[in-house]
């Protein structure tokens, strides 16, 4: 399942960048505005240090050692009108106003401290240096100011607010949206080459982390939709290979407790078959031993039975070997169905019709009670060959005068044949374990059978994509589910045969 774009790392770190980038822009403009605010006041502070002093000087404030109250009140009224950007003020010695040119229905103090004007003073150059303004009760803005009538004998100080409220009003009708539009514009431009190069320094970085996604995302399409669905919505690249990589790590934890489990069954299989195949070696071994020790002491019988004895180990021995040979070329998948559609009922008919002598022998009757009329897709020999076992293990497990059933039904999409014996059935902590190699029940003995023929037939069903299973009924109950020819319909009804 492809991830999506939005989810990828390289668009995550290019949101990443983005946000970074509009954030630094962000700071970097409020302070750039700071900045020059106080650029601007400390160069208006520079070049009107001396505004105070030459308004004294000027305009003729001082006359004879004193304050000249009318030319101040003209000069009030003069600089109200052609430079409204400053605002003057006449302290006392304390620092309180006792007149001024601004409007009175906007001042909102009485007096303004004399530190910062003591530290102007003393300090010409300590600029930018603000003062309080009488306009407000909390703000500050550079000043100018000199004592009068003079440094020497001073009654108080001629203060001038070098950015008053008119400066104010032109400043953020003005230059405000002039340096907006400057910052706008400068973290626009930034934003822009800052993201470009980010995103072009971040492809270089993660371009075979996407390679190597893309590799895994293809290899991922061959999965199974539910191993596919297990790493979906995990996040960005790193999550979905994270994802992958723990979903690999559990499926080699599986293999290799897989491999312990395959090895154990090897040896448990080896040892079984050492010791199934020395039973009969060492039987023929026996008699024929026996026959050239004695065979001028035993008589014609004797002979001929230890003859009958070692031929029947031989055969049981052949028989031995040609089912490890089946089964292993089973489990390798050298054999392979060869699938055509058939009638179930007939091959099920023949097949009870080969084993009858069989049941006869043994004193069981051996019946069809219901057979479906269905065709399916599967390897005659191979399906000949599972209901062979599959009788002749309920033959061997059936008491006298009792009854093998078998039937067909149709069931799920797919044929189920089931063959039904009357025996004392298979304990439950069996069940999951009769179609194992080798596997003996604890009491059970072999009966002549090396415990191989439901391994065989369990392989055979399931290499022709069928489904081998048993359970307890009145006694055993094996099921073998196969999968219907398209056309599965056949001429003819139900019918029940005794046999």
């Amino acid at each position: 399942m492809a991830l999506s774009v939005f989810r990828t790392l390289y668009a995550r770190l290019a949101i990443g960048l983005f946000l970074l980038l509009l954030v630094v822009g962000g700071l970097f403009t409020f302070l750039s505005l700071a900045s020059v605010r106080e650029y601007s006041a400390a160069v208006n502070q520079q070049l009107n240090r001396d505004l105070a002093r030459n308004l004294v000087s000027d305009r003729n404030l001082v006359t004879d050692g004193k304050l000249n109250r009318d030319a101040l009140k003209q000069l009030f009224e003069l600089y109200m009108t052609i430079n409204p950007s400053i605002e003057i003020y006449l302290l006392d010695t304390e620092g309180n106003i006792l007149s001024y040119s601004a409007d009175p229905n906007k001042i909102k103090r009485n007096r303004v401290s004399l530190e910062p004007v003591r530290i102007l003073l003393e300090n010409p150059g300590a600029y930018p240096l603000p003062g309080d303004d009488p306009r407000s009760h909390d703000r500050r803005k550079v000043f100018s100011v000199t004592p009068v009538p003079s440094a020497a004998d001073p009654t108080g100080y001629l203060y001038v607010v070098l950015r008053g409220e008119e400066y104010d009003l032109a400043e953020s009708m003005v230059h405000s949206n002039r340096l907006l539009q400057l910052g706008a514009g400068a973290l626009a431009v930034s934003l822009f080459v800052g993201l470009l190069a980010g995103l072009v320094f971040f492809r270089l970085l993660t371009r075979r982390l996407s390679r190597l996604t893309e590799r895994v995302e293809s290899f991922e399409r061959g999965m199974s939709p539910e191993r596919a669905a297990a790493v979906a919505g995990k996040g960005d690249d790193i999550d979905y290979l994270a994802a992958r990589f723990d979903q690999m790590a559990q499926r080699i934890v599986a293999q290799l407790d897989l491999l312990k489990h395959k090895d154990a069954q090897r040896r448990q299989l080896v040892a079984q078959v050492s010791h199934d195949l020395r039973t009969p070696l060492a039987s023929i071994q026996g008699y024929i031993e026996a026959l050239r020790m004695k065979q001028d002491t035993l008589a014609a019988e004797e002979r001929a039975r230890f003859l009958d004895v070692a031929l029947t180990e031989s055969h049981r021995l052949g028989r031995l070997v040609e089912e490890l040979f089946e089964l292993a070329a089973l489990d390798a998948r050298e054999k392979q169905p060869k699938t055509e559609p058939f009638v179930v009922a007939e091959l099920l008919h023949d097949v009870v019709q080969k084993h009858q002598p069989e049941a006869e022998r043994a004193g069981v009757a051996l019946s069809i009670v219901s057979v479906a009329p269905v065709q399916v897709l599967a390897d005659i020999a191979m399906t000949e060959r599972v209901l062979d076992n599959l009788i002749s293990n309920a033959l061997s497990h059936s008491p006298k005068d009792t009854e093998i059933t078998l039937g067909v039904v149709e069931q799920a999409g797919g044929a189920q044949i089931t063959v039904a014996d009357a025996g004392p059935g298979i304990d439950d902590e069996d069940l999951e374990h009769v179609f194992e190699p080798f596997y003996q029940a604890a009491g059970a003995s072999r009966t002549g059978h090396a415990g191989l023929g439901l391994a065989i037939a369990q392989r055979m069903v399931t290499l022709q994509q069928g489904k081998l299973s048993v359970r307890n009924a009145d006694g055993a109950v094996f099921s073998v589910w196969l999968p219907l020819a398209r056309d599965s319909s056949v001429a003819g009804g139900e019918k029940s045969t005794a046999l």
